[in-house]
């Protein structure tokens, strides 16, 4: 269906096409435009009907764009909304997994935030298990390790290099992998403080803001994102310029230590 620029038409007439049954439905436009959306999406949610929305360019890595279709606060008020899954995922690996959930999720909405631009492929160990299920895994590193990283989408990339940087400075990290905050909440609390550990410094990575992170973070975690609207700019040097970078992440670390 071409729907054209009708944000809300669209989202709306999938909650139709969902309540009649028969069909899955999804649709897509840039993540900054669920602002256009947010009343049927909230909907989806209230009445628990399983709508996909496949929403990209989920960052300022959209680039010379610029502020305006550059989603800051959008990661945050979506996962505000009760009943909704968000999932953000790292590379293909976890946006196959993450396309299986939304799927397989009968009683509520998702939403797959995707990013514009190319990104390496961080999941090698090829299993058949959904590592994405649980929210958040340990995706390298030691369980034992001097710190914890935790990041989502294209910024768990950011946060290996970050881990290869504090190795070189001889401080330990784990890296883990966040697709989806609602999935990891609902997780047992063993499993909890298990991926959050004992580590003596804590990080998240997320080129949005802070607000999602606050919880696993505690009092003296730091976060390495957005403050402020985006900008217009190629995507590396926005970037460097608002400091999500590998370099910010081992900043983070060594000022807990």
């Amino acid at each position: 269906m071409m729907y054209g620029i009708r944000e809300h038409g669209m989202s709306a007439t999938m909650n139709g096409i969902a309540l009649h049954g028969g069909l899955i439905p999804y649709g897509g436009t840039f993540l900054v435009f669920t602002d256009y959306a947010r009343p049927a999406i909230r909907l989806s949610a209230l009445m628990g009907q399983r709508v996909i929305y496949v929403m990209t360019h989920d960052s300022i890595g959209l680039g010379e764009d610029g502020p305006t279709h550059q989603p800051v606060e959008h990661l945050s008020a979506l996962r505000a909304i009760p009943n909704l899954l968000v999932f953000r995922p790292a590379d293909a690996v976890e946006t196959a997994e993450c396309w299986q959930l939304a799927l397989e999720s009968t009683t509520a909405p998702s939403i797959l935030a995707l990013s514009r631009q190319g990104l390496p492929t961080v999941r090698t160990d090829y299993t058949m298990e959904n590592k994405s299920a649980k929210g958040a895994y340990t995706l390298a590193g030691d369980l034992d390790a001097d710190a914890v990283i935790f990041a989502s989408g294209s910024e768990v990339a950011i946060a290996l290099e970050g881990m290869k940087a504090l190795r070189e400075k001889g401080i330990t990290a784990r890296v883990v992998s966040v697709p989806s905050l609602e999935l990891f909440n609902q997780q047992s609390d063993a499993y909890r403080a298990e991926i959050t550990g004992a580590a003596k410094a804590r990080v998240a990575v997320e080129a949005g803001i802070s607000m999602s992170w606050d919880k696993l973070l505690g009092d003296k975690g730091r976060f390495v994102g957005m403050k402020s609207f985006g900008a217009s700019g190629p995507i590396d040097d926005l970037y460097q310029f608002f400091g999500i970078t590998p370099q910010a992440v081992v900043e983070a670390v060594t000022a807990q230590l």
